[in-house]
């Protein structure tokens, strides 16, 4: 999606949005540590790696349903974690992409690898956070990140409805991360974040 179709959409949706119009407050903060992956993941000892997309906002919004797993790694690490896949028997299924690659796990659930080099990639790895499993799924600033640089309908919403959950000093990490390494994003992700509060109001 352009910058431009982006920011219209934004518009578009505070002129209809109304207060109170998402989940209870006290329903949006419950904790979702038991919202596993679905499936045990292959042995990955040794490689940094965080779980993103739909199974991650699940730590930061009320859930949602997603039918795979995705795994960020480090551009480097591609062919090992690859190597690693088929020797738990998982199946690529798909085609490839650069950058990614799709996996059916032996117990049919999608796992989906996206490996790459940005400069963001080793601080969002490193700062992973852990589930009750010891899963690292990827903080909240660099999930933002992932979905701005995204631009799917899916993504901001999410966006909007992570922001509007977190506490201030969760939105002032993601303000900071975004404010470092995508700037032209500051302002639309400002309108989320007011989209997201709206939503939640009393």
């Amino acid at each position: 999606m352009k910058r431009e179709d982006r920011t219209r959409l934004l518009e578009m949706a505070r002129r209809r949005a109304a207060p109170g119009s998402g989940r209870l407050d006290a329903l949006v903060r419950e904790a979702h540590a038991s919202y596993g992956c679905g499936e045990e993941l292959p042995n990955l000892e040794g490689i940094k790696y965080a779980i993103v997309g739909g199974l991650a906002t699940a730590l930061y919004m009320p859930q949602r349903m997603t039918l795979d797993t995705d795994l960020l790694i480090l551009g480097e690490d591609l062919k090992r974690v690859e190597a690693r896949l088929e020797a738990a028997g998982c199946e690529r299924a798909g085609p490839l992409t650069i950058g990614r690659s799709s996996w059916r796990l032996p117990k049919g659930r999608i796992l989906d690898v996206i490996a790459l080099d940005g400069t963001w990639v080793s601080d969002a790895l490193n700062t992973a956070v852990r589930d009750a499993d010891s899963h690292p799924f990827v903080s909240l600033p660099f999930l933002v990140l992932m979905k701005l640089e995204s631009g799917r309908l899916q993504d901001l919403a999410d966006i909007s409805r992570m922001l509007g959950c977190a506490d201030e000093a969760s939105v002032a990490a993601v303000r900071t991360t975004i404010a470092k390494y995508r700037p032209q994003d500051t302002d639309d992700l400002e309108s989320m974040h007011r989209l997201g509060k709206l939503e939640h109001e009393s």
